[in-house]
């Protein structure tokens, strides 16, 4: 709607600012209930998540290869931010980064960065070459369906 101007007023999005008033303000109000507020780097970018960790936010979200949920509604990020890169956004934004399952169980504190801690995934040296694109894919008409009555074009 945005782009195609389709309806007067509708904004590209949220700014920085209201980004982390939202998170803050879900901290706030479901601070009791929800013990788990996620700042999704994929939605808002890496730096902006890492400042969500001092607005409420107590999960960075994990390794994504190929989101493409965010990236299919416009979202710039979600091919892949390395696992040793993610514990450092967290650790420079003061806090200690750790492994959780799907039910936030604590499965491992990442208290300093130790060598064992390497992962494949961070030597990608070109995540979209080794994996693919969703958004290439999804701009590519080699997938694209063509209705069988209909000539092409219609």
């Amino acid at each position: 709607m945005y782009r195609r101007g389709l309806v007067p007023g509708v904004r590209q999005g949220a700014t920085g600012l209201e980004v982390i008033r939202m998170h803050a303000i879900a901290r706030l109000f479901l601070g009791p209930l929800f013990r788990n507020i996620q700042c999704s780097w994929v939605k808002e970018g890496p730096k902006l998540a890492q400042v969500l960790l001092a607005a409420g936010c107590n999960d960075m979200g994990g390794t994504l290869i190929n989101e493409s949920i965010s990236t299919s509604a416009g979202a710039s990020y979600g091919q892949l931010v390395p696992p040793v890169e993610l514990r450092r956004l967290i650790r420079d934004a003061g806090r200690v980064p750790a492994q959780r399952s799907t039910t936030y169980e604590l499965l491992r504190v990442y208290e300093v960065e130790d060598p064992a801690d390497d992962s494949p995934l961070d030597h990608v040296e070109n995540a979209e070459a080794r994996f693919g694109s969703y958004r290439a894919l999804a701009g590519s008409g080699q997938f694209r369906f063509l209705h069988p009555t209909r000539a092409q074009g219609d």
